[in-house]
């Protein structure tokens, strides 16, 4: 159970930064979520200012905790990658910039790390156990596996190499946009992905979310795999959530 009742989570994305207070009691916003467009040059130091901003606008305590998200592997508070935001930030002590520019002890999570963990304690996964795989289908796959509850950070599984090819390449949702594939032909691609993941992993549960889940409806049945999958329930929501639910529980 989380140590507080609400906490703010912010979801650092390539267009948009966005922010709000969770009730983490029921896994929802406890306030409208404020939304600041990315700068067009995301460095560290132009996130950390509309971060900033962000969290002016909600007037917290000064123990309140605070989980932020980024579009990048982080291990131990340092961002490792980049992705859809500006390559300086390969390396950054993200923790310790946040922390100096806000002056409150943060946490820093992977996106769909956050978006997995959301899933598992107040989505798609509630209560599931067993080996979880979320993965987000979007530009890329991003990825989040959970054992029991339990995050293993930064699996990285959209960049597994498949038949030759980066599989995120050729079966992310920007694959189906950019060469106009049918549902069809995009679930032939998304059936050989989770075959591969399955295999490696022998899950027991995927949880597909990203902005095409909405649209499950028209792929998921046409996948061939033995996994239980299911789309993603929180959908936008799930980077802000999961992070204010990791930086309680910090």
């Amino acid at each position: 159970m989380a140590t507080t009742s609400t906490a703010l989570g912010i979801d650092v994305g390539g267009s948009g930064i966005k922010g709000a207070p969770v009730d983490l009691r029921k896994g929802a916003f406890a306030d409208d979520r404020l939304r600041i467009p990315t700068p067009d040059v995301a460095t560290p130091d132009a996130v950390c200012d509309v971060v900033a901003e962000i969290v002016s606008q909600f007037g917290l305590k000064k123990d309140a905790a605070v989980g932020i998200t980024l579009p990048a592997v982080v291990t131990h508070g340092v961002a490792r990658s980049a992705a859809n935001i500006d390559p300086s930030w390969v390396d950054v002590d993200a923790e310790a910039l946040f922390e100096k520019r806000l002056g409150r002890d943060v946490v820093i999570v992977n996106d769909a790390d956050a978006a997995g963990v959301a899933e598992r304690h107040f989505g798609a996964a509630r209560k599931h156990d067993g080996l979880v795989v979320l993965t987000t289908l979007g530009t890329g796959i991003g990825s989040a596996v959970l054992l029991d509850g339990q995050l293993m950070p930064n699996s990285e599984l959209g960049h597994l190499e498949i038949d030759g090819h980066d599989a995120e390449t050729r079966a992310a949702d920007s694959a189906r946009e950019r060469e106009d594939l049918d549902w069809e032909q995009w679930a032939q691609r998304l059936t050989r992905y989770y075959r591969v993941v399955e295999d490696l992993l022998w899950p027991d549960l995927f949880v597909v979310g990203g902005g095409v889940s909405k649209h499950a409806d028209h792929f998921l049945p046409l996948l061939d795999i033995r996994t239980e999958i299911v789309p993603a329930k929180l959908r936008n929501k799930a980077g802000i959530i999961g992070a204010a639910y990791l930086a309680a529980n910090a």
